[in-house]
Protein backbone atom coordinates (compact mmCIF):
# COMPACT_ATOMS: atom_id res chain seq x y z
CA UNK A 1 0.00 0.00 0.00
CA UNK A 2 1.50 3.46 -0.97
CA UNK A 3 0.90 6.46 1.14
CA UNK A 4 0.86 10.17 -0.13
CA UNK A 5 3.74 12.31 0.14
CA UNK A 6 1.34 15.51 -0.79
CA UNK A 7 0.00 14.93 2.80
CA UNK A 8 3.69 16.29 4.36
CA UNK A 9 3.50 19.97 4.14
CA UNK A 10 3.30 22.75 6.03
CA UNK A 11 0.54 25.73 6.52
CA UNK A 12 -0.92 26.26 2.74
CA UNK A 13 1.14 23.74 1.07
CA UNK A 14 4.42 25.25 2.19
CA UNK A 15 7.74 22.76 2.31
CA UNK A 16 8.72 23.15 5.32
CA UNK A 17 11.90 20.48 4.93
CA UNK A 18 15.36 21.07 5.91
CA UNK A 19 16.63 22.11 2.78
CA UNK A 20 19.70 19.62 1.46
CA UNK A 21 22.33 22.16 1.23
CA UNK A 22 21.85 22.75 4.65
CA UNK A 23 22.93 19.04 5.51
CA UNK A 24 25.62 18.91 3.19
CA UNK A 25 26.76 22.21 5.03
CA UNK A 26 25.88 20.43 8.66
CA UNK A 27 27.71 16.92 7.39
CA UNK A 28 30.65 18.34 6.16
CA UNK A 29 30.97 20.59 9.35
CA UNK A 30 30.93 17.07 11.34
CA UNK A 31 33.25 15.24 8.92
CA UNK A 32 35.64 18.22 9.94
CA UNK A 33 35.48 17.99 13.34
CA UNK A 34 35.78 14.62 13.12
CA UNK A 35 39.26 14.33 11.70
CA UNK A 36 39.94 17.31 14.18
CA UNK A 37 39.19 15.22 16.96
CA UNK A 38 40.83 12.15 15.56
CA UNK A 39 37.81 10.21 15.75
CA UNK A 40 37.86 7.82 12.25
CA UNK A 41 33.53 7.77 12.19
CA UNK A 42 30.58 7.93 14.04
CA UNK A 43 27.47 6.64 15.15
CA UNK A 44 23.98 8.98 15.71
CA UNK A 45 21.09 7.49 17.62
CA UNK A 46 19.73 10.56 19.42
CA UNK A 47 16.07 11.75 17.50
CA UNK A 48 16.93 15.52 17.56
CA UNK A 49 20.76 15.15 16.13
CA UNK A 50 19.27 13.03 13.86
CA UNK A 51 16.91 16.22 12.50
CA UNK A 52 19.99 17.95 12.57
CA UNK A 53 21.37 16.13 10.28
CA UNK A 54 19.34 13.99 8.11
CA UNK A 55 16.03 16.35 7.83
CA UNK A 56 13.93 14.14 9.82
CA UNK A 57 13.86 11.86 13.40
CA UNK A 58 12.90 8.63 11.83
CA UNK A 59 13.92 5.11 14.01
CA UNK A 60 17.54 4.74 13.04
CA UNK A 61 21.08 5.39 12.95
CA UNK A 62 23.61 7.22 10.98
CA UNK A 63 26.89 6.54 10.15
CA UNK A 64 29.68 9.96 9.64
CA UNK A 65 33.05 9.15 8.41
CA UNK A 66 35.62 12.08 9.32
CA UNK A 67 37.20 14.21 6.24
CA UNK A 68 39.85 12.17 4.52
CA UNK A 69 38.43 8.89 5.98
CA UNK A 70 37.36 6.19 3.69
CA UNK A 71 33.95 5.66 5.35
CA UNK A 72 31.04 6.46 3.44
CA UNK A 73 27.78 8.10 5.55
CA UNK A 74 24.91 6.36 5.28
CA UNK A 75 21.80 6.53 7.37
CA UNK A 76 20.19 3.50 8.16
CA UNK A 77 16.77 3.30 8.85
CA UNK A 78 14.66 1.22 10.72
CA UNK A 79 11.31 2.80 9.99
CA UNK A 80 10.17 4.49 7.89
CA UNK A 81 13.00 4.65 5.13
CA UNK A 82 10.94 6.09 2.44
CA UNK A 83 9.46 9.18 4.64
CA UNK A 84 13.34 9.41 5.50
CA UNK A 85 14.32 9.44 2.06
CA UNK A 86 11.79 12.45 1.61
CA UNK A 87 12.48 14.58 4.47
CA UNK A 88 16.93 14.08 3.82
CA UNK A 89 15.55 16.14 -0.11
CA UNK A 90 14.84 12.76 -2.47
CA UNK A 91 17.47 12.28 -4.80
CA UNK A 92 19.07 15.40 -3.33
CA UNK A 93 20.10 13.95 0.05
CA UNK A 94 23.83 14.66 0.80
CA UNK A 95 24.24 10.97 2.17
CA UNK A 96 22.89 7.84 1.16
CA UNK A 97 20.23 6.02 2.65
CA UNK A 98 19.19 2.05 3.26
CA UNK A 99 17.15 0.07 5.33
CA UNK A 100 18.98 -0.68 8.55
CA UNK A 101 21.40 -3.70 9.07
CA UNK A 102 20.58 -6.16 11.25
CA UNK A 103 22.44 -5.91 14.22
CA UNK A 104 24.33 -9.03 13.78
CA UNK A 105 25.84 -7.54 10.66
CA UNK A 106 26.74 -4.71 11.86
CA UNK A 107 30.06 -5.31 11.94
CA UNK A 108 30.43 -6.48 8.54
CA UNK A 109 28.30 -4.00 7.38
CA UNK A 110 30.78 -1.49 9.09
CA UNK A 111 33.59 -2.93 7.46
CA UNK A 112 32.31 -2.84 3.79
CA UNK A 113 31.52 1.50 4.38
CA UNK A 114 35.40 1.66 5.26
CA UNK A 115 35.30 1.28 8.94
CA UNK A 116 39.01 0.04 10.72
CA UNK A 117 37.73 0.80 14.12
CA UNK A 118 34.68 0.91 16.05
CA UNK A 119 32.91 4.09 15.67
CA UNK A 120 32.43 6.92 18.27
CA UNK A 121 28.71 7.08 19.88
CA UNK A 122 26.03 9.09 21.62
CA UNK A 123 27.16 8.20 25.38
CA UNK A 124 25.77 11.31 27.14
CA UNK A 125 22.47 10.40 25.18
CA UNK A 126 21.87 6.36 24.31
CA UNK A 127 20.03 4.75 27.50
CA UNK A 128 22.96 2.51 29.57
CA UNK A 129 21.05 -0.76 27.83
CA UNK A 130 21.75 0.45 24.71
CA UNK A 131 25.14 1.37 25.14
CA UNK A 132 26.10 -1.88 26.64
CA UNK A 133 24.10 -3.72 23.89
CA UNK A 134 26.22 -2.15 21.06
CA UNK A 135 29.50 -2.22 23.03
CA UNK A 136 28.75 -5.87 23.23
CA UNK A 137 27.94 -6.20 19.44
CA UNK A 138 30.91 -3.39 18.28
CA UNK A 139 33.26 -3.12 20.95
CA UNK A 140 34.25 0.29 23.22
CA UNK A 141 33.79 3.44 20.99
CA UNK A 142 34.47 7.09 22.03
CA UNK A 143 32.29 9.57 23.03
CA UNK A 144 30.68 11.92 20.50
CA UNK A 145 27.98 14.02 22.26
CA UNK A 146 29.46 16.99 22.95
CA UNK A 147 31.31 16.90 19.40
CA UNK A 148 27.80 17.33 18.08
CA UNK A 149 26.88 19.75 20.41
CA UNK A 150 29.47 22.13 20.51
CA UNK A 151 28.71 22.39 16.23
CA UNK A 152 25.44 23.40 17.33
CA UNK A 153 25.66 26.61 19.22
CA UNK A 154 26.70 28.32 16.20
CA UNK A 155 23.40 28.21 14.01
CA UNK A 156 23.11 28.97 10.30
CA UNK A 157 21.36 31.95 8.61
CA UNK A 158 18.98 29.15 7.78
CA UNK A 159 18.36 28.15 11.65
CA UNK A 160 18.30 31.86 12.74
CA UNK A 161 15.61 32.57 10.41
CA UNK A 162 13.66 29.79 11.45
CA UNK A 163 13.79 31.24 15.08
CA UNK A 164 13.24 34.51 14.64
CA UNK A 165 9.96 33.19 12.61
CA UNK A 166 9.35 31.38 15.95
CA UNK A 167 9.69 34.62 17.56
CA UNK A 168 6.58 36.26 15.85
CA UNK A 169 4.53 33.23 16.67
CA UNK A 170 5.72 34.56 20.22
CA UNK A 171 4.48 38.26 19.75
CA UNK A 172 0.91 36.43 18.50
CA UNK A 173 0.63 34.33 21.63
CA UNK A 174 1.24 37.17 24.05
CA UNK A 175 -1.84 39.17 21.77
CA UNK A 176 -3.98 36.09 22.79
CA UNK A 177 -3.09 36.75 26.44
CA UNK A 178 -3.53 40.16 26.29
CA UNK A 179 -7.33 39.53 23.97
CA UNK A 180 -8.19 36.78 26.62
CA UNK A 181 -6.85 37.82 30.29
CA UNK A 182 -8.30 39.38 33.05
CA UNK A 183 -10.03 39.28 36.65
CA UNK A 184 -10.86 35.86 37.46
CA UNK A 185 -9.49 33.87 34.30
CA UNK A 186 -7.55 30.76 35.21
CA UNK A 187 -3.91 30.54 34.35
CA UNK A 188 -4.86 27.09 32.67
CA UNK A 189 -7.51 28.90 30.46
CA UNK A 190 -5.01 31.90 29.60
CA UNK A 191 -2.86 29.16 28.71
CA UNK A 192 -5.13 27.46 26.49
CA UNK A 193 -5.35 30.69 24.64
CA UNK A 194 -2.05 30.90 23.35
CA UNK A 195 -1.32 27.41 23.03
CA UNK A 196 -4.10 27.57 20.15
CA UNK A 197 -2.00 30.20 18.79
CA UNK A 198 0.83 28.12 18.74
CA UNK A 199 -0.66 25.27 17.72
CA UNK A 200 -2.59 26.81 14.51
CA UNK A 201 1.02 27.78 13.31
CA UNK A 202 2.53 24.75 13.41
CA UNK A 203 3.83 23.50 17.00
CA UNK A 204 4.58 20.01 17.38
CA UNK A 205 3.73 19.29 20.69
CA UNK A 206 7.41 18.40 21.89
CA UNK A 207 10.40 21.12 23.65
CA UNK A 208 13.12 19.25 23.45
CA UNK A 209 15.36 19.73 26.80
CA UNK A 210 18.92 17.55 27.16
CA UNK A 211 19.08 17.48 30.70
CA UNK A 212 17.78 14.38 32.18
CA UNK A 213 15.04 13.96 33.21
CA UNK A 214 13.82 17.61 32.56
CA UNK A 215 10.64 18.03 30.14
CA UNK A 216 8.89 21.25 29.95
CA UNK A 217 5.83 23.41 29.64
CA UNK A 218 5.87 25.80 27.03
CA UNK A 219 3.32 27.92 28.57
CA UNK A 220 4.27 29.12 31.89
CA UNK A 221 1.58 31.20 33.59
CA UNK A 222 2.39 32.02 37.50
CA UNK A 223 -0.28 34.86 39.16
CA UNK A 224 0.62 36.01 42.43
CA UNK A 225 1.42 33.72 44.68
CA UNK A 226 1.56 30.83 42.02
CA UNK A 227 4.91 33.08 40.89
CA UNK A 228 6.71 31.64 44.55
CA UNK A 229 5.61 27.88 44.48
CA UNK A 230 8.86 25.58 43.71
CA UNK A 231 9.20 22.98 41.53
CA UNK A 232 11.06 20.39 39.99
CA UNK A 233 12.18 22.58 36.62
CA UNK A 234 16.15 24.16 36.44
CA UNK A 235 14.49 27.66 36.36
CA UNK A 236 13.55 30.47 38.64
CA UNK A 237 9.74 30.25 38.23
CA UNK A 238 7.73 27.22 37.13
CA UNK A 239 4.26 27.89 38.13
CA UNK A 240 1.75 25.07 39.64
CA UNK A 241 0.69 23.10 37.21
CA UNK A 242 -2.54 21.63 37.09
CA UNK A 243 -1.77 18.70 39.59
CA UNK A 244 1.51 16.82 40.92
CA UNK A 245 2.15 14.54 37.72
CA UNK A 246 2.44 17.95 35.56
CA UNK A 247 3.85 20.01 38.56
CA UNK A 248 5.00 23.00 36.06
CA UNK A 249 2.91 25.59 33.69
CA UNK A 250 -0.14 27.20 34.58
CA UNK A 251 -2.99 25.75 37.24
CA UNK A 252 -6.02 26.70 38.50
CA UNK A 253 -5.83 29.86 40.28
CA UNK A 254 -7.59 32.54 39.19
CA UNK A 255 -5.87 36.12 37.98
CA UNK A 256 -7.13 38.60 40.94
CA UNK A 257 -6.36 42.77 40.70
CA UNK A 258 -3.26 43.79 41.25
CA UNK A 259 -1.18 40.70 40.90
CA UNK A 260 1.92 40.41 38.87
CA UNK A 261 1.08 37.71 36.26
CA UNK A 262 4.45 36.57 34.76
CA UNK A 263 3.81 34.79 31.50
CA UNK A 264 6.75 32.12 30.22
CA UNK A 265 5.89 31.29 26.78
CA UNK A 266 7.97 28.67 24.20
CA UNK A 267 6.93 28.27 20.43
CA UNK A 268 9.06 26.27 18.23
CA UNK A 269 9.08 26.19 14.29
CA UNK A 270 10.16 23.57 12.41
CA UNK A 271 11.95 22.22 15.70
CA UNK A 272 13.47 25.52 16.71
CA UNK A 273 12.87 27.29 19.73
CA UNK A 274 12.37 30.82 21.06
CA UNK A 275 11.22 31.79 24.58
CA UNK A 276 10.05 34.80 26.01
CA UNK A 277 8.47 36.28 29.31
CA UNK A 278 6.52 38.81 29.73
CA UNK A 279 4.60 40.53 32.59
CA UNK A 280 0.31 41.15 32.89
CA UNK A 281 -1.58 42.94 35.58
CA UNK A 282 -5.56 43.74 36.52
CA UNK A 283 -5.15 47.29 36.65
CA UNK A 284 -1.68 48.55 37.52
CA UNK A 285 0.66 47.00 40.04
CA UNK A 286 2.30 48.67 43.22
CA UNK A 287 5.36 50.81 43.13
CA UNK A 288 7.87 48.35 44.59
CA UNK A 289 6.37 45.65 41.21
CA UNK A 290 7.71 48.37 38.90
CA UNK A 291 10.72 48.93 40.87
CA UNK A 292 12.18 45.02 40.94
CA UNK A 293 10.53 44.87 37.07
CA UNK A 294 13.18 48.24 36.46
CA UNK A 295 15.33 46.60 37.66
CA UNK A 296 15.12 43.23 35.55
CA UNK A 297 15.54 45.28 32.59
CA UNK A 298 18.71 46.59 33.97
CA UNK A 299 20.13 43.27 34.37
CA UNK A 300 18.87 42.07 30.95
CA UNK A 301 20.31 45.27 29.05
CA UNK A 302 23.72 44.59 31.02
CA UNK A 303 23.96 40.65 30.32
CA UNK A 304 22.74 41.62 26.26
CA UNK A 305 25.54 44.41 26.22
CA UNK A 306 28.60 42.68 27.88
CA UNK A 307 27.49 39.86 25.43
CA UNK A 308 27.47 41.74 22.11
CA UNK A 309 31.12 43.03 23.43
CA UNK A 310 32.29 39.59 23.48
CA UNK A 311 32.40 39.31 27.47
CA UNK A 312 32.34 35.62 28.42
CA UNK A 313 29.23 34.17 29.91
CA UNK A 314 30.69 34.12 33.33
CA UNK A 315 31.63 37.63 33.12
CA UNK A 316 27.63 38.66 32.06
CA UNK A 317 26.52 36.90 35.06
CA UNK A 318 28.38 38.39 37.40
CA UNK A 319 27.91 41.98 35.82
CA UNK A 320 23.96 40.84 36.26
CA UNK A 321 24.24 39.85 39.94
CA UNK A 322 25.73 42.76 41.20
CA UNK A 323 23.32 45.33 39.64
CA UNK A 324 21.11 42.54 41.42
CA UNK A 325 22.86 43.06 44.75
CA UNK A 326 23.01 46.85 44.35
CA UNK A 327 19.31 47.10 43.47
CA UNK A 328 18.48 45.40 47.15
CA UNK A 329 16.60 42.07 45.35
CA UNK A 330 19.91 39.64 45.25
CA UNK A 331 18.35 37.04 47.82
CA UNK A 332 15.59 36.96 45.40
CA UNK A 333 16.75 36.54 42.07
CA UNK A 334 15.61 33.47 40.23
CA UNK A 335 14.55 32.16 43.05
CA UNK A 336 14.09 32.19 46.69
CA UNK A 337 16.36 30.46 48.93
CA UNK A 338 17.02 27.52 48.64
CA UNK A 339 16.19 27.19 45.41
CA UNK A 340 17.58 29.46 43.34
CA UNK A 341 18.53 29.36 40.03
CA UNK A 342 22.64 29.87 38.96
CA UNK A 343 21.99 31.49 35.77
CA UNK A 344 20.73 34.59 33.80
CA UNK A 345 20.36 32.99 30.61
CA UNK A 346 20.71 30.05 28.61
CA UNK A 347 21.24 29.07 24.97
CA UNK A 348 18.44 27.62 22.68
CA UNK A 349 18.03 25.76 19.13
CA UNK A 350 16.09 22.73 18.70
CA UNK A 351 16.94 21.97 22.69
CA UNK A 352 15.62 24.53 25.08
CA UNK A 353 18.76 24.47 27.08
CA UNK A 354 21.86 24.35 24.90
CA UNK A 355 25.35 25.96 25.54
CA UNK A 356 26.77 28.02 26.67
CA UNK A 357 24.84 29.33 29.71
CA UNK A 358 25.00 33.26 31.39
CA UNK A 359 26.22 31.04 34.51
CA UNK A 360 29.28 30.90 36.79
CA UNK A 361 31.90 28.35 35.14
CA UNK A 362 31.26 29.31 31.22
CA UNK A 363 34.67 31.17 30.73
CA UNK A 364 33.79 31.52 27.14
CA UNK A 365 31.67 33.90 25.10
CA UNK A 366 28.57 33.67 23.06
CA UNK A 367 29.93 32.81 19.57
CA UNK A 368 28.79 34.41 16.64
CA UNK A 369 25.85 33.04 15.54
CA UNK A 370 25.08 32.14 18.89
CA UNK A 371 21.37 32.16 19.76
CA UNK A 372 20.44 32.53 23.87
CA UNK A 373 17.21 33.16 25.91
CA UNK A 374 18.13 35.97 28.72
CA UNK A 375 15.49 36.29 31.64
CA UNK A 376 16.32 37.96 34.62
CA UNK A 377 13.37 37.23 37.31
CA UNK A 378 13.03 38.09 41.12
CA UNK A 379 10.64 35.78 43.14
CA UNK A 380 9.37 36.98 46.20
CA UNK A 381 5.97 34.80 48.54
CA UNK A 382 3.23 37.27 46.77
CA UNK A 383 4.03 36.92 43.33
CA UNK A 384 7.48 36.74 40.46
CA UNK A 385 8.45 39.57 37.83
CA UNK A 386 11.06 39.64 35.24
CA UNK A 387 11.29 39.45 31.32
CA UNK A 388 12.81 37.38 28.84
CA UNK A 389 13.74 38.05 25.20
CA UNK A 390 15.57 35.96 22.63
CA UNK A 391 18.27 36.97 20.96
CA UNK A 392 21.83 36.18 18.45
CA UNK A 393 24.77 37.60 18.19
CA UNK A 394 25.39 38.44 15.15
CA UNK A 395 28.60 40.27 14.00
CA UNK A 396 27.32 43.87 14.67
CA UNK A 397 26.01 42.98 18.10
CA UNK A 398 22.46 41.54 19.55
CA UNK A 399 19.41 40.98 17.89
CA UNK A 400 16.31 40.30 19.54
CA UNK A 401 14.49 37.30 17.97
CA UNK A 402 11.45 37.80 19.76
CA UNK A 403 9.33 40.79 21.21
CA UNK A 404 12.05 42.83 22.46
CA UNK A 405 10.26 46.41 22.22
CA UNK A 406 7.53 45.25 19.89
CA UNK A 407 5.95 44.35 23.40
CA UNK A 408 5.65 46.27 26.31
CA UNK A 409 7.10 44.43 29.38
CA UNK A 410 4.33 45.00 31.34
CA UNK A 411 0.65 45.05 30.12
CA UNK A 412 -2.60 45.68 31.85
CA UNK A 413 -6.07 44.09 31.48
CA UNK A 414 -9.16 46.73 32.59
CA UNK A 415 -10.13 46.29 36.17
Amino acid sequence: MEWDVSALVGPEGADWRVPPNELANRLELVEIALLDAGIESMLVHDPVDLYWLTGGRQNGMLLVGAKESSVDSVFWVRQSLDRAVWEAGGSEAPFELSPQPRVKNLNDELKQRGCSTTPAMQHGRLPHNQAIFFQDVLGESADCTSLLWNLREIKSQWEIEQMRASGEVNRWMFEAILDEGGEGVSEIELAAAADSVSRAAGFGGQIMMRKWPMNCDRVVIAAGHSGAVPTYFDSAVGGTGPHSFAGLGAGFHRIKTGEPVLVDIVHCHRGYVSDCTRMFSVGPLDEEWVERLAAMKEISDEVVTGLARGDTCEMAYEAGVTIARERGVSGHLMGMPPDQARFLGHSIGLHLDETPVVARGFSNPLQIGGTMAIEPKVIYTNGAIGLEDSWVRTEHGMECLTAGDAIPLHQEWDS
